[in-house]
C-alpha cells in the first residue's frame, strides 16, 4: 500500500471527527439558546411592555438595559430565526423568572391571547372610571389616567378634563389583558366614533348641541329621573330652557358640586355655591358631566318629546315619576302637593319610630 493510499483513510477519519464535534458543539449551543433560561434569571417575573411604533432594535435594547434578558446574543439568534423582528406587535407581555429564550420570544409573539371583558357604567367620577375599564386588564390605574391625560392635551374634538367622561359610551367592550394604555385609550374613542353616527350627530344639531353637551345634558337628565319612559320629556323640558336662556336649576348638578353625593336634600344654601355646576346660579350647561350618561338616556335627548314644559316636581305619589308644567303657578301646585304628601309621610314614619321605641 502507497503512503498516498494509507493518508486517504486517516484524512477521513480526522474530517469525521472534527464533524462529528462542529456538530456536537452546534447541537450543545442550539439546545442552550432554545432551552436554557436566559430571562430574568434569579429575578420576579416582570411585565415587558412594546408601545405602538417600537422597533425591533429598540426592544433588544430595553430587554438588555431592563435587565430582563442575560445572554442577548443567542436572543437576538433565536429571535431572527422566529421572525420576531418582523412581527413586532405592541402590548404587555409578563416575561416570568427563568423563562428560557423560546418561551419569551413565543410570548412577545403574541401566543395565545384570551379576550377579557371590560365594562363601566354608573360612574360619576374619573377615578371611578380608571376603576373599572383597568379591572382585569395589565394596565395600573396610573398608567391609563397618564394616557387619558396625554389624549386629552392632543386631541382635536374639544375633549377637556372636565368633559371627558363625555367620551366614554358605556358598555361592555373585550380588550386584551396585555393592551398598552395608550391602545386601550385610543380603542375607546374609537367607539366614541362609532356610536356618533352621522344619523346621531344631525339630530344633536337639530337640538343645537354638539355630541359632548348631548351627553352633558343626558348625565343631568339621568340625575333627575329614574324613569326611561320619562327621560324624553325630561330632556325635552330643559331643551325648552336651554332655547329661553333659562338657567336649568336642576338640583342633582347642586349635589355634584357640594361633592357630597349622599345629600337627600337640596337647601337654598346650596344654591349660592360658586360653581360652574350650580345651573341655578349660571344658565346654559355646565362645564361637563355629572354622571356617564347611559345610551338610553343620550338617545332621550337626541329623540326628546316635543312639550312647552319648563318646570318639573316629584309626583305626590312617590312613584319616581314628575308632575310637568308650563309655567310657575301650576309647578306651585304640583309642589304644594308632594309638599303636603312628603309631610304626611314623614309624621307616619315619626310615629312608627316613637312607638318602635315604645
Amino acid at each position: 500500500m502507497s503512503k498516498k493510499e494509507d493518508t486517504v483513510p486517516k484524512v477521513k477519519l480526522v474530517a469525521f471527527l472534527v464533524g462529528s464535534i462542529l456538530l456536537i458543539s452546534f447541537s450543545f449551543y442550539a439546545y442552550q439558546i432554545i432551552y436554557v433560561p436566559n430571562i430574568l434569571l434569579e429575578r420576579e417575573d416582570k411585565l415587558f411592555v412594546i408601545k405602538s411604533g417600537t422597533s425591533y432594535r429598540a426592544i433588544l435594547t430595553e430587554l438588555g438595559e431592563q435587565n430582563f434578558v442575560n445572554d442577548m446574543v443567542s436572543f437576538s439568534f433565536l429571535a431572527r430565526l422566529k421572525g420576531f423582528d418582523k412581527k413586532v406587535q405592541p402590548g404587555r407581555y409578563l416575561l416570568r423568572r427563568n423563562m428560557t429564550n423560546l418561551a419569551a420570544i413565543n410570548a412577545l409573539l403574541g401566543g395565545r391571547r384570551e379576550p377579557i371583558k371590560v365594562t363601566y357604567t354608573n360612574v360619576r367620577l374619573l377615578p371611578e372610571l380608571y376603576e373599572k375599564i383597568t379591572k382585569n386588564t395589565g394596565v395600573t390605574t396610573g398608567e391609563f389616567e397618564d394616557a387619558l391625560d396625554n389624549f386629552i392635551k392632543t386631541n382635536k374634538e374639544g375633549f377637556t378634563k372636565q368633559n371627558i367622561l363625555c367620551m366614554f359610551i358605556p358598555n361592555t367592550y373585550s380588550v386584551y389583558f396585555n393592551v398598552v394604555p395608550e391602545d386601550l385609550v385610543v380603542r375607546m374613542h374609537g367607539e366614541y366614533i362609532r356610536f356618533w353616527t352621522d344619523e346621531r350627530k344631525q339630530q344633536a344639531k337639530a337640538a343645537g348641541l354638539s355630541p359632548i353637551e348631548v351627553s352633558i345634558l343626558a348625565s343631568i337628565v339621568q340625575a333627575e329621573t329614574i324613569k326611561p319612559d320619562e327621560a324624553p320629556k325630561v330632556a325635552g323640558l330643559y331643551l325648552n330652557r336651554l332655547r329661553q336662556n333659562i338657567p336649568l336649576q336642576a338640583d342633582p348638578t347642586l349635589v355634584y358640586a357640594s361633592g357630597d353625593f349622599g345629600l337627600k336634600r337640596v337647601l337654598n344654601i346650596h344654591k349660592e355655591a360658586d360653581s360652574p355646576y350650580n345651573t341655578y346660579k349660571y344658565a346654559g350647561l355646565p362645564p361637563g358631566p355629572i354622571n356617564m350618561p347611559s345610551i338610553t338616556n343620550i338617545e332621550a335627548v337626541l329623540n326628546p318629546a316635543k312639550n312647552q314644559y319648563i318646570y318639573m316636581c316629584a309626583r305626590e305619589d312617590f312613584s319616581g315619576y314628575h308632575n310637568f308644567a308650563t309655567n310657575l303657578r301650576d309647578h306651585n301646585i304640583n309642589a304644594a302637593k308632594y309638599q303636603s304628601e312628603l309631610t304626611i309621610e314623614m309624621r307616619k314614619g315619626a310615629a312608627l319610630r316613637k312607638k318602635v321605641k315604645l
